[in-house]
């Protein structure tokens, strides 16, 4: 079994950004006529927490957290390269994003998906999520399914 590192970086760090290129590009199919309203949310300027997963040198998944209130980080930028999945690497790269977030101080993280990321979905029910309401902009839209994790401290 391959074995998966994971690397605390910047959003200007190369390999996250040509990861988050091929998110997009995937979110630009599974989206359709949405994608522009998800995409203005997607900026990177205020994602200062980053994680970037190899195997080997190869970049294979992503994920961030960002603030959203005082107990609060909000998870952004869940990527795993499609050759890459089934692996680990997304829980991996979840629950180390939510142990940073503890050691930081927040006590809770939320997170948006879409509707047609089914194995997204899958991956946060399995990691403890619960279905939430959706929050900040994401309310009243149909194809966002949000969710909240308590996180131990």
């Amino acid at each position: 079994m391959d074995t998966i590192r994971l690397v605390r970086t910047t959003n200007t760090d190369p390999d996250f950004l040509g990861l988050v290129n091929e998110l997009n590009a995937e979110l630009a199919i599974l989206d359709g006529d949405e994608h522009d309203f998800y995409n203005q949310y997607n900026g990177l300027d205020n994602i200062k927490h980053i994680l970037v997963a190899y195997i080997g040198e190869i970049p294979v998944g992503c994920g961030a957290i960002k603030i959203y209130d005082d107990s609060t980080m909000e998870v952004k930028r869940m990527y795993t390269s499609e050759k890459h999945r089934n692996k680990g690497v997304a829980i991996k790269l979840l629950t180390r994003l939510e142990h940073w977030a503890a050691e930081l101080g927040y006590t809770t993280t939320i997170l948006e998906t879409g509707l047609r990321q089914e194995a997204a979905i899958a991956l946060y029910y399995k990691a403890g999520y619960e279905l939430i309401s959706n929050y900040g902009q994401y309310a009243g839209v149909e194809n966002s399914r949000c969710f909240e994790k308590k996180l131990l401290s």
